[in-house]
């Protein structure tokens, strides 16, 4: 059977973002190619190495799912494939898709570079439309950081529900921030339109609705069962204290010049700590599971027959 070319919605802003050479130089230079944010123990002020603590937040992704070696994972959002073969050399067989055909491309580079071929496979996809995965294909999904692009985010956490087997896991590292009419007294103005201005211009549409709370209700409403969220915006402040650091003075000189939206990531480095420091935003970690049976099941001999349909062949035969 020929295989399904994945359908792909046109995304003009996130195309333009990631194609900048703000986006190019600073998450090579500055990230070496990463594009998430460090993990630290509470109460970390210095935020280097970073190489390290970007391993650590990868390490937490990577224990949300709870999965054994083995498990077939879906990186959605996956980039240049840093967290995909990360969890590889943990394990786990990894399918990344991104829309940004440049990133699919070093992906494969870097994947053919360490010789993980047989463990991390990469391709142009975008997780709207995921019709070219069979029903119950994998043992868990992923976002890092990417969940926040989606124009459709209801119809995204549908395809993850899909396209996971029963008992199947999903993790995500996403943001949370406050709407306008719950920002406290005294809030700088600026920080709020900067809030604003990062998420459009960064095609984030989906930060805009992630409320604390909200996205552990998305995923309840789309199915998914034992929903567990936790901030952990304590545990990356030390990321934003680096990007502070670093592009306070040059943040200076572009607001002079009102070049904010031409230096999206500068800004948001900027006004991104000084936000976390008054709890205006934060980051949220979440896992959840797909039930082991069918929502719709008739009676316990329907479940019992799907359950054992499910079953590799070689435990059919222990129970028989």
């Amino acid at each position: 059977m020929e295989e399904k070319e994945p359908r792909i919605t046109h995304n003009p802003v996130l195309q333009r973002y990631y194609a900048a050479w703000e986006s190019r130089i600073g998450y090579r230079l500055v990230m070496g190619g990463t594009r998430h944010f460090g993990y630290y123990p509470l109460g970390t002020k210095w935020p280097l190495p970073l190489n390290a603590a970007l391993r650590r937040m990868e390490d937490h992704l990577y224990g949300l799912l709870e999965l054994p070696a083995g498990s077939e994972v879906l990186d959605a959002g996956c980039g240049n494939c840093h967290v995909a073969l990360h969890f590889a050399r943990k394990g786990l067989r990894v399918q990344g898709i991104d829309i940004v055909a440049n990133h699919i491309r070093r992906a494969r580079q870097e994947i053919k570079a360490q010789r993980m071929e047989a463990m991390v496979s990469a391709r142009v996809a975008d997780y709207h439309h995921l019709d070219w995965i069979p029903d119950e294909s994998f043992d868990g999904v992923c976002t890092m950081e990417t969940f926040v692009h989606a124009r459709e985010p209801e119809q995204v956490l549908s395809e993850f529900l899909r396209i996971l087997k029963p008992g199947g896991s999903i993790a995500m590292h996403e943001y949370w921030h406050l709407d306008d009419d719950e920002l406290p007294p005294g809030t700088p103005k600026d920080l709020s339109e900067s809030i604003k201005r990062i998420d459009r211009e960064s095609a984030m549409p989906t930060d805009r609705r992630l409320r604390r709370g909200v996205l552990q209700q998305m995923l309840k409403d789309q199915g998914f069962e034992h929903v567990v969220e936790k901030d952990i915006s304590e545990n990356i402040a030390p990321t934003l204290l680096f990007f502070y650091v670093l592009g306070y003075i040059p943040y200076l000189i572009i607001c002079f010049f009102g070049l904010q939206t031409w230096f999206v990531n500068t800004e948001a480095g900027v006004q991104g700590y000084r936000g976390i420091k008054r709890h205006l935003w934060g980051y949220s970690a979440v896992k959840a599971k797909k039930p082991l049976n069918d929502v719709d099941d008739t009676g316990p001999d329907a479940r019992a027959g799907r359950n054992e349909d499910r079953l590799p062949p070689s435990m059919r035969q222990r129970q028989s």
